[in-house]
């Protein structure tokens, strides 16, 4: 990670990362605990989340056309000042009359967002390369939006619980806005000429390249169905520890304990992304993942579940940055905005899947049996990724 942090752009990024991250994550219980408050709604509560996922579903392909496009920086630079905007919105919301600005502030939040995400990931090998260096890059980013991202969302809740929404919107704003002012004290990087085609034209040359593709194709899927089996875990977890661990609030010693996982697993991912090939990476990490994800979502006391959680967090991380530093790779650079697009609209589509069939399939056939339904599907995407992922993905693109 220090070597991708001592070029001097990647360090501006990397902050801005950390600051958008914290806004954003400081949102995640914030609004919908909000919403609740000032509805007393289960119904108008839930449906904020549906709103959220509502801009990556519906505009994330069209968004990696004008990441392809645009000005990447000045795109990210412009998308972090509409989100500071947008997010001031929440605080006029206060009857529930006024609750509609909250979805408008949301949906608007969650569009600059998709127009950022790709443009970000496509950027970041402009700025340190693709050899060794973004490896190291894509390590620090996984530990800005992993452990910022985890420990984002309490504090969020602890300020909204203190202080009420007014201080969680005024800090997501100036986060917004640091990480605006950061992006745009980097340097420009020339995108080449500016393309006249239109833009349907692009968009579908993106999804001939996925199509023809069998690196970014085997990405896509192996990658997705981990995001989907760690989604559904995600959303049994207060339930699994309110059931096996006697409380539901031991589930942020585990998030804790996740968080030290990915800060111990940051520094070795990249050595790993860049020793092994993609798929014996991929592959050996994801089963590891779901050997962690076994002992922990099977453990019946604190300690082996924090245990299980620290070990996760090695493998977890090492899986991230493999898949996005080989996506970065195999993807030609004028097409990684559309690849970064279509790959996030299918993780979004995967994250929410999960989220809701884990939930479902607990009330149904009882939370044990979903749990390890769930951990299977994590060897299933090993398998995917052992099956499909070229032995040398740059040579299959």
């Amino acid at each position: 990670m220090l070597r991708a942090l001592r070029v001097r752009d990647f360090r501006l990024l990397w902050t801005a990362r950390l600051s958008a991250t914290l806004a954003a994550g400081l949102l995640v219980v914030a609004v919908p605990a909000h919403v609740y408050a000032v509805t007393g709604s289960v119904l108008v509560t839930g449906f904020t989340l549906a709103v959220e996922y509502l801009p990556v579903l519906l505009l994330g392909p069209f968004a990696g056309v004008l990441a392809d496009r645009w000005d990447r920086r000045r795109l990210m630079t412009g998308t972090d000042l509409a989100r500071a905007a947008a997010v001031c919105l929440i605080v006029f919301a206060r009857t529930p009359d006024t609750v509609g600005l909250i979805y408008l502030a949301v949906l608007a939040e969650g569009t600059a967002a998709v127009l950022f995400r790709p443009a970000a990931q496509a950027h970041t090998p402009a700025v340190v390369g693709t050899g060794s260096t973004l490896a190291a890059a894509n390590a620090a980013n996984a530990v800005a939006s992993g452990v910022i991202g985890l420990g984002a969302a309490p504090l969020g809740a602890a300020l909204f619980s203190a202080f009420g929404i007014g201080a969680v919107v005024t800090v997501a704003a100036v986060g917004y806005l640091v990480s605006a002012v950061t992006i745009a004290s980097t340097r420009p990087h020339p995108r080449g000429r500016h393309s006249h085609r239109r833009p349907l034209d692009e968009l579908r040359d993106g999804l001939r390249h996925l199509h023809r593709s069998a690196a970014t194709r085997a990405l896509m899927i192996t990658g997705g169905l981990y995001l989907a089996a760690n989604a559904a875990l995600t959303a049994l977890l207060v339930p699994f520890a309110a059931t096996f661990l006697g409380d539901g609030t031991q589930v942020g010693w585990m998030l804790s304990a996740l968080s030290a996982g990915f800060l111990l697993g940051a520094p070795v991912s990249r050595r790993i992304v860049d020793r092994f090939p993609a798929r014996t990476t991929i592959t050996g990490g994801q089963v590891l993942v779901a050997i962690a994800f076994f002992m922990m979502f099977n453990a019946r006391s604190l300690p082996m579940a924090l245990t299980a959680a620290l070990l996760l967090g090695v493998p977890g991380v090492t899986v991230l940055v493999a898949l996005q530093t080989w996506l970065q790779r195999v993807s030609p650079p004028a097409l990684l905005g559309r690849v970064s697009a279509a790959f996030l609209t299918a993780e979004a589509a995967a994250t929410m899947a999960g989220a809701f069939a884990g939930p479902a399939l607990g009330e149904l056939a009882g939370l044990p049996l979903a749990l390890n339904v769930a951990c299977a599907l994590t060897l299933g995407a090993a398998a995917a990724a052992f099956l499909l992922v070229p032995a040398s993905p740059a040579a299959a693109t």
